[in-house]
């Protein structure tokens, strides 16, 4: 019986295994792009060139039906916005009124919310799963709920207040009623939110809890100088997306009250105030410098975010001072 007789690698193949090894060290960072390539270039055709050219429209006159090339108005846009629209202030107090109240309340709402979460009882996956299913309700599905919830006559939440004997609200008829109700509607997706506090709440050591027990400090005491300041990046994170999710409510308002935005426009939000100028008076072009200028207030309010965070947010990697 014949002994087979192993093939062994010649020279010439170690020599290439050893280039391919070296070209593989020098240039591994190669691979990390060849994956991010995709969305490096969906970023580049489905953000980037589309608002460059929604910045060159609005230095336009572009209306529906425009044959060519634009005509080019320079500033006229701007202009117009800030001295002849009387519904650019008014869509912008709406906007910023609702981000007053509904991001403060959600984010206080869904922080509640994950502490009782982070308990540890019997069944508690049960009660997270429940609290979290709300957010995976489609937003219009949701706004259409509520459109019958809240409807005057037979909304379940004024037939609550009559059998207690409360008036009814007028909730999308009456101008002082109708922002409330889009704050109340903006409470009804907080799981996001919550699940992300939750993930912050179960990243805290036990070991400070237990020392913090030990010293004799309550349970108001741990929350305050224990849980707060150890949640503040996960607190800043929530509250920079609800900011810039807030500044474009459009679906809810739009379902709730159509393009009027309500009776005397109480409802009429920052996004709707856009879409009429494009898709009912078909101004496109002032409609992107609309767009433009919405763009600079979240960009502005970001980076101010941002630089006056390490004032407040507690990353945890602070380090002595050298001398």
């Amino acid at each position: 019986m014949q002994a087979s007789i192993k093939a062994q690698p010649s020279q010439s193949d170690k020599t290439w295994k050893l280039r391919m090894q070296e070209w593989w060290f020098r240039n591994r960072s190669l691979v990390g792009f060849a994956f991010i390539l995709p969305w490096f270039a969906s970023f580049i055709i489905f953000d980037g060139m589309p608002f460059i050219y929604n910045l060159y429209l609005s230095f336009t006159d572009y209306q529906i039906g425009t044959v060519g090339t634009p005509p080019w108005i320079g500033l006229e846009n701007y202009v117009e916005i800030f001295t002849e629209d009387k519904l650019f202030g008014k869509s912008m107090y709406n906007t910023v009124y609702y981000l007053g109240f509904s991001v403060p309340l959600r984010l206080i709402f869904a922080f509640l919310i994950a502490l009782l979460l982070n308990m540890r009882v019997r069944g508690m996956e049960l009660y997270r799963t429940l609290f979290y299913v709300p957010s995976v309700v489609p937003l219009v599905a949701a706004t259409v709920i509520f459109a019958g919830l809240l409807n005057t006559r037979y909304g379940l939440l004024n037939q609550l207040f009559v059998l207690l004997g409360i008036t009814p609200v007028r909730w999308l008829s009456s101008p002082d009623a109708i922002k409330p109700s889009l704050i109340l509607l903006s409470l009804w997706g907080f799981g996001g939110q919550m699940i992300i506090f939750l993930a912050g709440l179960q990243g805290i050591p036990d070991d400070l809890y237990e020392a913090a027990a030990i010293d004799g400090g309550t349970g108001w005491h741990r929350l305050v100088y224990i849980t707060v300041p150890l949640m503040t990046p996960t607190i800043f994170f929530n509250m920079l997306i609800a900011l810039i999710g807030g500044f474009q409510i459009f679906e809810q308002v739009f379902i709730l009250l159509n393009t009027d935005g309500g009776p005397l426009q109480a409802g009429l939000v920052y996004m709707l105030h856009v879409y009429n100028k494009a898709f009912r008076d078909f101004e496109f072009g002032y409609s992107a410098a609309l767009s433009v200028i919405l763009f600079l207030i979240i960009f502005v309010l970001t980076i101010v975010l941002v630089y006056t965070s390490n004032r407040w947010v507690f990353y945890g990697d602070a380090q002595d001072d050298e001398p």
